[in-house]
């Protein structure tokens, strides 16, 4: 089911209210429950793609993930378990007088659906679903760690926490915070939230892994001759960089030591400074007499 539109399963629009996707729900379950369709394996599927669906746009924070990341991005996030763990249908079938519905996954793990007297047994404490919250982060931040304000959205309001980034949180790694994450089922311990860093596009810098690379224009003198340019870091420092004579347009100049330091000492990447050669667009005619005079050396 990962690559269903949960809006289309339901038939109702993306910009559709809670009450309206609650209501769009209600009709297909009472249409395809299995207690209404015995031995219709079309049917049961039916109900259970709707119900994924209800499951993940009938939950605030999951439909804003899921409206965000895709369904594919999605489902990179959450598993099926995560979608059913910490959502309640039974107030729904007791409502509309359906039993309750339990089926195996691919993966054999049983979901329960509903409860009561119309649904499957009461279900024991379980953990909260993990949360997985994208932080916004420039490359300055990354380099020399921060303190971010992260504000999260529950049911009951928001709440704010203040997480300390250490240097080195390159895009893809996370932190947990233990108990931050969805409530518990039944009694059970919260879930997790673990903050993965996002790296903000940045004018002067590119970040690839722990190595940062830039550019730097000199002039078609320079390369030719030689120079020695100031060079920018990440720390606010800047740094001399001398330019052999002969230098090429791209080339590659590498400083060590000046990258993205690696989380608990491991070591710090390097600083990659692309050469760019400006050519001028137009010369003066003094210019041009001296570039003929250089042609005709043989240059």
């Amino acid at each position: 089911m990962s690559e269903t539109d949960y809006y289309k399963a339901l038939g109702v629009s993306r910009d559709a209210t809670d009450d309206q996707i609650k209501k769009a729900y209600r009709k297909l379950a009472m249409k395809y429950h299995p207690d209404r369709n015995k031995d219709d394996k079309g049917a049961e599927e039916k109900f259970k793609t709707i119900s994924e669906a209800y499951a993940v746009l009938g939950d605030t924070e999951k439909r804003k993930q899921y409206d965000t990341f895709g369904a594919s991005g999605f489902h990179q996030r959450y598993s099926q378990e995560d979608i059913f763990s910490n959502f309640d249908f039974a107030s729904i079938f007791n409502d509309i007088g359906i039993g309750g519905f339990d089926f195996r996954s691919g993966a054999g793990r049983r979901f329960s659906f509903g409860g009561g007297p119309f649904g499957s047994q009461p279900r024991r404490p379980s953990k909260g679903q993990n949360l997985i919250y994208e932080l916004p982060l420039t490359i300055q931040e990354i380099a020399a760690g921060a303190n971010k304000v992260v504000t999260l959205q529950h049911e009951g309001g928001s709440e704010q926490l203040t997480v300390k980034i250490p240097p080195g949180m390159v895009e893809g790694k996370k932190l947990r915070l233990t108990g931050k994450g969805g409530p518990g089922v039944n009694g059970g311990p919260k879930g997790d939230l673990y903050i993965r860093a996002k790296v903000t596009p940045d004018s002067r810098y590119r970040l690839e892994d722990h190595d940062v690379h830039m550019d730097c224009s000199i002039k078609l003198s320079e390369a030719l001759l030689g120079a020695t340019v100031s060079i920018p870091v990440l720390d606010g420092a800047t740094l001399k960089l001398k330019i052999p004579p002969g230098t090429n347009h791209r080339a590659r100049m590498r400083i060590a030591g000046r990258g993205i330091p690696r989380m608990h000492g491991a070591g710090t990447g390097d600083l990659y400074v692309c050469i760019q050669v400006e050519m001028p667009r137009s010369l003066s005619e003094a210019q041009r007499q001296l570039i003929e005079k250089l042609a005709q050396t043989g240059l």
